[in-house]
C-alpha cells in the first residue's frame, strides 16, 4: 500500500533533514500494513517471499498473540537492501510514523556504511524470492514432508558458520590434479638411476604413478582432513557430505541466509543505538511540533525503558553514542586525560574540540558490538547509568549485586555477545577413526552444552553426514565425547592421551 499524501510529504521532509545531518543511505520504499500484515512479514524475517516452513507459522502465531494481549507491538521493520524496504503499522498515530521514519533512515545509513554489512547481498529481496521458488519446486518434486524434514535439520544448524569468514582471504584450495602438476611432486617419487634411453624400462610409468599416490596419501594423512579446524561447519557439510543435489542446494540456501543475517546480530546494539540517536536528534531539533511533544516523550521513553536482567540495545547503544560524542567534543580522551588523577579536574575537563560528531560517524563505520563495548564502555559510563553484575544467592533466595567494576561488567557483556551466545563448534576430523565419521569439537569456555540440544543437533548433523557424528566437549568438568551413529546416542569419557591427540590435530 502506497503512502498517503501527508505521510509522503513527511517522508521527504525527514529524508532531506537526515541528509543535512550527514546521513548517507539507500532509497527507502515505505509500505503500510495492518497489524496482521506486519506480523506476517515479521514472521518471515521481513521477507514474505521466503520458502514455506512451519516455524514461520509459529512465529506469526506468537506475534499475533503478543499484539492481541498487549504484550508487544511492532512499530517498524526495515530490510537491508538496495533500495531498502521499510514497513509501517497503519494503526500508528502521526507522531509514531515520524519517529519510525527517522529511525528507519538511521538504520539504512548504518546498513550502507558499516563495514560489517559490506559483504552482504544488497539484492536479498530478489534472492529470497529465488530461494522460495527453488524450495517450492523441490517440495512439488520430492514431497512436502521429505523436504521439510530436511529443512528442519538444516535450520537447527544455521548458526554453525564462521561469522568472520567473509572478511578472510583464504589461499586457493588445491585439487588432486593441481597436486599432480606441482613441479616438486615427481621429484619426491623414488626413482632408480638410469640413462635417458632406458628410463621407461627402469622407471616405468606405472611405478612412478604408484609412488606419487603414496606421496599424496602421506601428505593428506600428515595434513589431516580438514588441514586445520574448520569453523564453517555448514560449508564443510556442503562440500563433503554425500547429499543429493537438491539437498545440497537447500543447505546452501540456509547457509547463504545465515551469512546475510549475521551482521545484524553482530551490530544489534550499535545499529539500534545509531537509529535511536538520529530519530531523537531529527525529531527534537527539526521535525517535532509543540503539540506532539508529550506523545513523543511518552513513546521515546518506552523505547529506552529498561528492566532488571535485560540489556536494552536501544538504551545502551544510544547512550554510548551520546557519551562518545560528548567525550570527543570536550577532549575527554587520550593520554593526558587518562593520566589525570585529579578528580575535580577530570569532571570539569573541556578542551572544546568539537570532534564529537566526526567521531561517532567514524565509530558507526568500523565497529561492531564487541569492539564498540570493549573500546568505549568506561567506569564513568557504568557509574552514570548504574550498571553492575549480579548473581543468585541460594542462601537468601535473592539476586544480589556482585560487582560495579566496569571491567567485570564489560567482560560479562562481551561474553554474552561473542558468537551471539552460541557455542563455538569446529570440524577437526572428517575421517575420524579412518571410517569416514565426523568429529567436531566444542570450544569450552566454562559453560557446557545443553545435553538435550547437543544430542538433537548431532542427530541432525548425522542425517546430513550419513555416517556417525561425534563432538568433544566438557561435562561436569570432565572431557567427554558424545556421538550419534544413526540409532543411538553414545557418550564416553576421553582419556588423557586421546585428549592430547585431539589437541594436536586442532593445533
Amino acid at each position: 500500500m502506497l503512502l498517503p499524501p501527508e505521510l509522503a510529504e513527511i517522508k521527504m521532509q525527514i529524508r532531506d533533514v537526515a541528509r543535512e545531518y550527514g546521513l548517507y543511505f539507500y532509497d527507502v520504499v515505505f509500505h503500510i500494513l495492518d497489524f496482521s500484515g506486519i506480523n506476517q512479514v515479521a514472521a518471515y524475517g521481513g521477507f514474505p517471499t521466503r520458502y514455506p516452513h512451519w516455524r514461520f507459522g509459529m512465529e506469526y502465531d506468537r506475534l499475533s498473540k503478543g499484539y492481541t494481549y498487549g504484550l508487544q507491538k511492532i512499530y517498524e521493520m526495515v530490510i537491508n537492501n538496495d533500495p531498502a524496504h521499510a514497513y509501517l503499522l497503519s494503526a500508528n498515530n502521526l507522531v509514531d510514523q515520524k519517529i519510525v521514519m527517522a529511525h528507519v533512515y538511521g538504520h539504512v545509513d548504518f546498513f550502507k556504511n558499516n563495514i560489517w554489512f559490506s559483504k552482504t547481498n544488497r539484492k536479498m529481496v530478489d534472492q529470497m524470492a529465488n530461494h522460495g521458488v527453488r524450495v517450492r519446486r523441490y517440495m512439488e518434486k520430492y514431497g512436502l514432508e521429505k523436504v521439510e524434514t530436511f529443512l528442519d535439520a538444516c535450520l537447527s544448524l544455521e548458526h554453525l558458520i564462521d561469522y568472520h569468514s567473509p572478511f578472510i582471504r583464504r589461499s586457493e584450495k588445491k585439487s588432486r590434479r593441481m597436486l599432480d602438476e606441482k613441479e616438486d611432486a615427481p621429484q619426491r617419487a623414488r626413482k632408480f638411476k638410469s640413462k635417458e634411453y632406458m628410463n621407461d624400462f627402469i622407471n616405468p610409468r606405472e611405478y612412478i604413478e604408484a609412488q606419487l599416490e603414496k606421496v599424496r596419501q602421506s601428505m593428506e594423512k600428515k595434513k589431516g582432513f580438514p588441514e586445520s579446524p574448520e569453523k564453517d561447519v555448514l560449508q564443510f557439510l556442503i562440500e563433503h557430505s554425500p547429499l543429493e543435489s537438491w539437498e545440497r542446494d537447500v543447505l546452501s540456501i540456509i547457509r547463504e541466509e545465515s551469512y546475510y543475517f549475521a551482521p545484524q546480530g553482530q551490530t544489534k546494539i550499535m545499529n539500534e543505538g545509531w537509529a535511536t540517536f538520529w530519530h531523537s536528534t531529527i525529531m527534537t531539533q527539526k521535525i517535532l511540533q509543540d503539540s506532539e511533544l508529550i506523545d513523543y516523550a511518552d513513546h521515546h521513553s518506552g523505547t529506552l525503558g529498561t528492566r532488571p536482567g535485560v540489556i536494552n540495545p536501544y538504551k545502551v547503544g544510544v547512550e554510548l553514542f551520546r557519551e562518545i560524542e560528548d567525550r570527543w567534543n570536550k577532549g575527554r580522551f587520550g593520554k593526558e586525560f587518562e593520566e589525570c588523577e585529579h578528580i575535580a579536574a577530570k569532571k570539569a575537563w573541556d578542551k572544546q574540540l568539537g570532534l564529537g560528531r566526526e567521531k561517532i560517524f567514524e565509530v558507526r563505520k568500523i565497529y561492531n558490538d564487541i569492539t564498540f563495548i570493549d573500546t568505549f564502555l568506561t567506569q564513568e559510563f557504568c557509574d552514570k547509568h548504574k550498571l553492575f553484575t549480579y548473581k543468585f544467592n541460594r542462601e537468601t533466595g535473592m539476586y544480589e549485586i556482585v560487582d560495579r567494576d566496569y571491567r567485570k561488567i564489560k567482560a560479562k557483556l562481551l561474553f554474552s555477545l561473542t558468537n551471539f551466545g552460541q557455542p563455538l563448534v569446529t570440524v577437526i576430523d572428517g575421517n575420524y577413526r579412518n571410517r569416514g565419521e565426523l568429529l567436531l569439537k566444542h570450544q569450552y569456555e566454562g559453560i557446557g552444552l545443553k545435553q538435550d540440544y547437543a544430542r538433537d543437533t548431532l542427530k541432525n548433523i548425522q542425517l546430513i553426514w550419513r555416517r556417525p557424528v561425534f563432538i568433544e566437549t566438557v561435562v561436569n568438568d570432565e572431557p567427554v565425547r558424545i556421538g550419534f551413529d544413526g540409532k543411538e546416542v553414545i557418550e564416553e569419557k576421553i582419556a588423557a592421551g586421546q585428549e592430547d591427540a585431539a589437541e594436536e590435530v586442532e593445533a
